[in-house]
């Protein structure tokens, strides 16, 4: 059953829909730290803001991101992680050297492929839980 909470109106419908989103690094490279992680969440909780979309709970490691976002339905989930990946690439790449430095060849910080998935069968509590629960380097 889904909470009350998640329950979001738009001008002619209600809708409660949560998309879990896992993006790796390009090669898989273990680049990330606490501050890249934190800043990070920053600035995708920016972007969603600018599609009208919640960022309900951000978590990653060293190679990998996990969000879980509350969208509406007329936000495209595709359009949504190419704003999300090429700007948090952009803006970090810029911001932290060491990562422009890693990255020279490539580009890029992510990966092509990304992980989408409709969170509907679960409870969104263990989802949030199965985020909260990665291990983000110290």
């Amino acid at each position: 059953m889904v909470d009350n909470r998640d329950v979001r109106t738009g001008r002619h419908c209600v809708f409660a829909l949560h998309a879990h989103l896992v993006f790796v690094t390009k090669y898989r490279h273990g680049v990330f730290t606490d501050g890249h992680l934190t800043r990070m969440e920053q600035i995708m909780r920016a972007v969603c803001a600018d599609f009208d979309t919640e960022l309900v709970e951000f978590n990653g490691e060293t190679d990998h991101v996990h969000l879980l976002v509350n969208h509406p339905p007329k936000v495209a989930v595709a359009k949504l992680v190419n704003s999300l990946k090429g700007v948090s690439s952009r803006r970090l790449r810029q911001e932290f050297p060491d990562l422009r430095r890693h990255y020279w060849r490539a580009n890029r910080l992510w990966s092509a492929s990304y992980f989408a998935g409709s969170v509907g069968g679960a409870p969104l509590s263990m989802v949030r839980q199965y985020i909260e629960s990665q291990q983000r380097p110290a």
